[in-house]
């Protein structure tokens, strides 16, 4: 007799740990859509900020020490004046733009805009615009 919440499927199968790390870094929120930002060439701190609608400059700030950490992204400091810092991808970093681009095209494919999550983003701009 089988005990409930059991199952008969042999040994539970473990994650692998590369898909592990993966998503420990690149599962994290903002941190996929800073890697697509930085995707066609090196941005400025504000550029990105203003690129990526919603993230806090403390969020940014944490993604981007994330990944240089990882090395995936090089901070460049553009002497002034003014004093700028610029953020650029690292060749692994740019490596990850096929399998990118590649979860993009399966989003268009299979999420739809019109999910949940898109009709509360609609209402927030609607919200927004009210207030303008």
């Amino acid at each position: 007799m089988a005990v409930p919440g059991s199952h008969d499927a042999g040994p539970c199968q473990k994650v692998d740990d590369g898909m592990t790390r993966v998503f420990t870094l690149l599962g994290k929120r903002w941190t996929g859509l800073v890697v697509a930002v930085l995707m066609p060439h090196p941005v400025h701190f504000a550029d990105l900020r203003r690129a990526i609608p919603g993230i806090s400059e403390r969020m940014l700030s944490d993604r981007l020490t994330e990944l240089g950490a990882a090395g995936l992204v090089v901070r460049n400091v553009d002497e002034g004046p003014p004093l700028r810092v610029c953020y650029a991808l690292t060749e692994a970093g740019a490596a990850l733009e096929p399998a990118l681009k590649e979860l993009g095209s399966w989003a268009e494919r299979y999420l739809p805009e019109s999910g949940p999550c898109a009709g509360a983003a609609a209402a927030a701009d609607r919200a927004v615009t009210r207030r303008s």
